[in-house]
Order: C-alpha cells, then sequence, then structure tokens
C-alpha cells in the first residue's frame, strides 16, 4: 500500500478507545497515511470497537455494516474489544477486510501495507488476534494531534487484575499492565508543548498504575512528576476505584493546583450484599467515607459515578439502598447503565435474574435522581465567574460555543472563532435542566 492513502478512525465506547484511537492515527501517519475524520471519503476505515454491554456490541455492528454499505470500495478494519473477544462473530460480518486484536493495533501499518480489497464473493477475512491473557507491556505510539480535539488524552496503564462478576473487561483488554513514567511524562510534554493544556491521564485499572513496574511507583508519585510538566493548565483522572485512594494519593488530588477539581469513582451498587455479588473490591462504607474526604478537601467537586442497575440478585431493597446512597452523597453526576450479560462472566450464570421490565423502572428512577443532582450541582455555579477550556465543536443544537470547567460543566456561551482550545473567563448565567447557558468575559475585567 503506498504513502498518503487516507484513513478514517471512528471509535466507540470509552476514553481508553479513543486514546487507542488516537495512538492507531499517530502511528498510521508516521508511516504514511493521512488521517481524516471518519465523516471524510476514505480509502480505509478503521472502527474501533467497544463490548462492555450487549448494546455496546449492536452499536459495533450496526456502525461495521453501515460503512461497508456506504463505502464498499475501502478497505474495512474491525478491532478494538468486540474484535479481541468475539473475532469469528465480527469476521462473519460482510465487507470486513481485517480484524486486528488489542494487542495487535500497533502492527497496523504493517498489516495494512499487505491488504487488498477483493470482490465480497471472493473475499476471506484476515484475522491477526492474540491471546490478551499473555500481554505484559503498552506499545507506544507516537504523538498525534487529534482531529477536532481541544482535550488529550494520555493511556498509562490498561487491563485489569480485577475480576468482578459481571465484568468482561479482562477477557477484552488482558491482565493490568502500566505503562513507564519516562515514557507518559514524554507524550504529556508532547502534548502541552502541541497545545494541549488540559491532559486526562487514562487507563482501565488506573488506580493499579505502577504495581507491575521495577521499581514499583504509584499513581501519587506520576501525578506529582506530571504536575511539573511546564505549561500544564489542568490534569484530571479517568476513573479510580475508592480502594486505591491511599493517603498519599488523597494528598496529591487534594492539594496539587494541576489536578482537576474533578474525579470519578465507580459505585456500581449501593448495597454492600450485591457489591459482595458483583465482587466488587470495596464496600459502602468505604466508598462513603473516601468520598466525603474528598468533598470536604476539594471546594466545588465535581463527582461523577457508574452504577449498574439490575445485577443478578439484586432485590428491591438493594435498590432501595442504591438509590439512598446516591441520594446522600454529593455526585454531579451518574452513569447509569442496565445490566446485560457478557458471554462467559460469573454475572451471566446466576440464576436469579431482575425482569427485564424492573430494570427499566429501576433505571428510569435512578437516571430522574441523577438529573436533579446534576441541576442542583449546577445551580449553584450562577452568578459565578469560572475558567472553561473551549472545546473545538461547537454545540449541535444551539451552534453555541462549549467550554468546560474545571469541575467537569459544559457552559454553552456566544463566543467568536478560533476560541477552541483556549482558557476563557465565562460567567454562568443560567441552569436548565439540560444544559448550562453562561456569558463570555473580557480577560482581567
Amino acid at each position: 500500500m503506498s504513502a498518503a492513502v487516507t484513513v478514517a478512525v471512528s471509535t466507540l465506547g470509552c476514553r481508553l478507545n479513543q486514546v487507542d484511537s488516537q495512538e492507531m492515527m499517530g502511528l498510521l501517519e508516521s508511516h504514511g497515511f493521512r488521517p481524516v475524520s471518519a465523516e471524510e471519503p476514505a480509502e480505509v476505515y478503521v472502527v474501533n470497537t467497544c463490548t462492555v454491554t450487549g448494546r455496546a456490541d449492536v452499536s459495533d455492528r450496526q456502525t461495521i455494516r453501515r460503512i461497508a454499505r456506504e463505502r464498499p470500495g475501502a478497505l474495512l478494519v474491525v478491532t478494538g474489544c468486540y474484535a479481541q473477544t468475539d473475532p469469528a462473530a465480527v469476521s462473519g460480518i460482510r465487507g470486513v477486510d481485517l480484524v486486528v486484536g488489542n494487542q495487535e493495533k500497533h502492527r497496523l501499518p504493517e498489516l495494512l501495507a499487505s491488504l487488498v480489497k477483493r470482490p465480497s464473493e471472493a473475499a476471506r477475512t484476515v484475522v491477526q488476534v492474540g491471546d490478551i491473557r499473555a500481554a505484559r507491556t503498552i506499545p507506544v505510539a507516537p504523538f498525534s494531534r487529534v482531529l477536532g480535539r481541544s482535550r488529550a488524552f494520555v493511556k498509562v496503564q490498561d487491563g485489569c487484575q480485577h475480576r468482578c462478576a459481571f465484568c468482561i473487561v479482562p477477557a477484552a483488554r488482558g491482565g493490568s499492565r502500566s505503562q513507564g513514567p519516562e515514557a507518559v511524562l514524554e507524550q504529556v510534554r508532547a502534548m502541552v508543548e502541541a497545545g494541549y493544556r488540559e491532559i486526562t491521564l487514562t487507563g482501565v485499572d488506573l488506580g493499579h498504575y505502577g504495581w507491575d513496574l521495577v521499581p514499583r511507583i504509584t499513581l501519587a508519585s506520576l501525578i506529582r512528576r506530571i504536575s511539573d510538566v511546564p505549561g500544564l493548565r489542568w490534569l484530571r483522572l479517568s476513573s479510580v476505584l475508592p480502594a486505591y485512594f491511599t493517603p498519599e494519593l488523597l494528598e496529591a488530588v487534594t492539594e496539587l493546583s494541576v489536578v482537576a477539581p474533578h474525579l470519578h469513582i465507580p459505585l456500581q451498587s449501593g448495597s454492600d450484599r450485591v457489591l459482595r455479588l458483583m465482587r466488587r473490591p470495596y464496600n459502602t462504607r468505604m466508598y462513603r467515607k473516601v468520598v466525603e474526604r474528598l468533598a470536604a478537601d476539594i471546594a466545588e467537586l465535581g463527582l461523577g459515578a457508574d452504577v449498574i442497575v439490575g445485577h443478578p440478585g439484586e432485590r428491591d431493597e438493594d435498590f432501595a439502598e442504591t438509590m439512598a446512597l446516591a441520594g446522600a452523597l454529593p455526585f454531579s453526576y451518574l452513569h447509569v447503565f442496565a445490566y446485560s450479560d457478557r458471554r462467559g462472566t460469573e454475572a451471566a450464570r446466576l440464576i436469579a435474574r431482575v425482569p427485564p421490565g424492573i430494570i427499566r423502572e429501576r433505571s428510569r428512577a435512578l437516571r430522574d435522581l441523577a438529573r436533579e443532582k446534576s441541576l442542583a450541582f449546577r445551580r449553584r455555579l450562577l452568578g459565578r465567574r469560572r475558567d472553561v477550556l473551549v472545546l473545538e465543536q461547537r454545540h449541535r443544537a444551539t451552534g453555541l460555543r462549549v467550554g468546560l470547567t474545571a469541575n467537569y460543566v459544559e457552559v454553552l456561551f456566544r463566543g467568536p472563532e478560533g476560541l477552541g482550545r483556549r482558557f476563557v473567563p465565562v460567567t454562568v448565567t443560567e441552569a436548565r435542566p439540560d444544559l448550562t447557558l453562561g456569558r463570555l468575559e473580557a480577560p482581567g475585567a
């Protein structure tokens, strides 16, 4: 395959997948390919899939089939977690030319070099999916500016050593492994020099960072080293389990000014009985203690959590405990997921199923509570002036500019072109159930 071939990546799922797509684009660009956005015509389309829920699998297949239908002459590559866990199903989708596992993504330029589009009746999908359980390292990809993005993400950890009953991620991502601190710092410096002044550290099990390195280091020590990078304005952590909030990490996130006042701490259930069924490595007492400490030490903390509704064995009283805990703690947003079976997981074999109708009712109730808490949190910002990071893309429905506050609130405001990736002062003027409005202020006024 010759140089300057156009390639587009469609990303489904989590932030970590977005980082993987960013790294694939950088790798392909360094080998002479020309990245374009997923909406543009391209000679190669890469679909980076998710498989965390049954709905994610459906979305994966819809995206793959749509691209195969709309771009029949283009090479179609499928990678990511769905490709890793069920390569046979992916390779059976008409139009797919290449299936690539999560640990083989760094070989994409080499694999594409010998790939040729053949007539569909003669096509035979090439499958390059290895045993992810054997993965011990995280390949380092060259930095590449993300098309249309104001925020940068750095993958410092991949895989997971936990075996939660409902979760397919270890089968898709393998065991926990960390990126060396020098490689992380090099990536952070490159992104800051390229104009990205907000960076998010990502990983499947981020709090486990460094346990596999020699010498062993901690996430807290990595954060302290990153905080010294000149020009970095905000550092975010993607998601950290409560069990990882050691005194050292608590001190780092509450005292370092570069760490944004925004944390995402997965909850999954407010019932200790269900947490045990889930095999989660914490209980509600630990969770509450960590959250209350953080909320006391961080002003205007933006706090998010994931919650699974309808896990096998969840009773009415368990869900009532989840609602009570979610209502009592200072969440600014919640991600609510309806439980779905994942093949090969322990939860999929449990007998005590929650009827779909009850799952829908519980999900609706928890989402209603989440909306109430989000609105209450945003209303506390009314009349306050805050610096926001201006996103590249305008708000689709209103055409207004979008600015992200340090505590993770999107504020819409009128503003000129050319503000993307800049920090500007905005006064919050209105908090509606579905959006937050603000007014652009003159710097220093």
